[in-house]
């Protein structure tokens, strides 16, 4: 049976540049005198590996009294807009147009929109109409590397049809300055929009051909990361430390699900990491026993445009490739469930 292929990749960015310390002094600003533990807590802008993120909406606006509706417009608004550019140039690199496109997976879990995205921007970028749709929400920064494992299966199901798969977040709509929370501060110190859109095809030769994807979630572990819901928007649920559950529990997980494809950790010759922050990315180097230092193009993602959640580890992804992957990469991110997933890629 033909495995699916990375035929081509492209990210996108939104308008609004926002500098880590313009993110400190909003911060301030916003919890400063109000949140008993801020000043406990407000170190993470320094050590969290940012140096600056990109936002759909300009830092003033995040200060304003918001609430379901304005978080609602500013998500359709600044998603499709990620969605469009990202596709088209992922389409464009590919040698495709819009109307090539046999099916769409779209990954976002930072806002809530029906008609889905790909419906909404399905027009304007010239989808024919009989391409499927499969929106894809909950699956959080994991939602990546979960995300091409479906975009591959359907792919693969259908050789020679063409999968495009969008990752598209806008994290950012989740600053909540009415939440007094660790996690709501250590959210404005990690978070940035973004997006990312891969087309994936099953045929001979091509690109980096999609080996294996597995997913492995830890029983009990619903409290670690996730929304919460209420008059104001999505708020974000950090309720455990999860750099020191990912260095302890993660490389057992990563070997269970090699083993499934009979594969050792031996096997790989390089990972490309979701990278959550600058803690997350050191206990990865750990569980995985790398050298401390390894996973440099994903602390280089993270410095300069933030933890996007989904989108991210294909901005990881991009800079592999375009320095050309090794026989076998390792594809890793973790997310609310709580959950890890991976996928291995063979290179052509």
């Amino acid at each position: 049976m033909l495995k699916a292929r990375i035929v081509s990749l492209a990210t996108a960015l939104p308008p609004h540049v926002i500098s880590q310390s313009d993110a400190a002094s909003f911060a301030t600003s916003a919890f400063g005198g109000r949140f008993e533990g801020f000043e406990q807590v407000a170190g993470v802008f320094m050590t969290s590996g940012i140096h600056r993120r990109r936002a759909v909406r300009p830092i003033d606006w995040y200060m304003q009294p918001l609430g379901w509706p304005e978080r609602s417009e500013a998500y359709v608004d600044g998603a499709c807009k990620l969605f469009a550019d990202a596709a088209r140039e992922a389409l464009d690199r590919a040698g495709l147009r819009a109307p090539d496109v046999d099916t769409v997976v779209t990954v976002s879990s930072t806002g809530i929109a029906t008609p889905s995205l790909e419906a909404r921007v399905a027009d304007g970028m010239g989808f024919g109409r009989h391409v499927e749709r499969v929106p894809v929400f909950g699956l959080g920064c994991a939602g990546g590397v979960s995300g091409l494992s479906i975009a591959a299966r359907l792919a693969q199901s259908r050789p020679g049809s063409n999968v495009l798969l969008v990752a598209v977040e806008t994290c950012t709509l989740s600053f909540r300055a009415d939440q007094l929370t660790k996690a709501n501060v250590v959210a404005t110190a990690l978070f940035g929009d973004g997006a990312a859109a891969l087309v994936l095809r099953a045929e001979e030769g091509g690109g980096a051909e999609i080996e294996s994807a597995s997913q492995y979630t830890w029983p009990g572990t619903l409290d670690i990361m996730g929304w919460s819901v209420d008059a104001e928007g999505l708020g974000v649920i950090f309720d455990r430390s999860i750099p020191p559950f990912a260095e302890e529990h993660f490389g057992p997980a990563a070997r269970d699900m090699l083993q499934r494809a009979g594969l050792n950790l031996s096997d790989i010759h390089r990972f490309v990491c979701h990278p959550g922050g600058a803690k997350v990315v050191t206990a990865l180097e750990r569980a995985l026993q790398l050298p401390q230092g390894l996973l440099a193009d994903e602390r280089a993602v993270l410095e300069e445009y933030g933890n996007m959640s989904a989108p991210t580890v294909f901005f990881v992804l991009e800079k592999a490739l375009a320095t050309g992957l090794p026989r076998r990469t390792l594809m890793t991110a973790m997310g609310p469930g709580f959950t890890a997933a991976t996928a291995t890629l063979l290179a052509a």
